[in-house]
C-alpha cells in the first residue's frame, strides 16, 4: 500500500510544480491543482474497491455456473 501512495504522490507532484512555476494558461494557482489532485486521488482510491467487488461477482458467478454444470451432470 505504501508503495501505490508512493507511486501516486510521484506522479501527481509534477502536476503542482507545473502549476507553480506558471506553465498554465488559465490563471490556475497551486491551490487549484492541490485541490484538484485530491479530487483524482479520491476517483483513483474508489476504483480499487470496485474492481475488487467486480472480481468476487465475477468469482461467485462462476461458481454458480460450475454448480450447476456438475448437478446437471449429476443427474443424468
Amino acid at each position: 500500500m505504501r508503495a501505490l501512495i508512493t507511486t501516486i504522490v510521484g506522479i501527481l507532484a509534477p502536476v503542482t510544480v507545473f502549476a507553480a512555476s506558471g506553465l498554465s494558461e488559465d490563471n490556475s494557482g497551486i491551490f487549484v491543482w492541490v485541490f484538484l489532485e485530491f479530487c483524482a486521488l479520491i476517483v483513483v482510491a474508489q476504483i480499487i474497491p470496485a474492481l475488487l467487488l467486480m472480481t468476487g461477482m465475477v468469482k461467485g458467478l462462476v461458481s454458480v455456473v460450475k454448480d450447476e454444470k456438475v448437478g446437471a451432470a449429476s443427474k443424468s
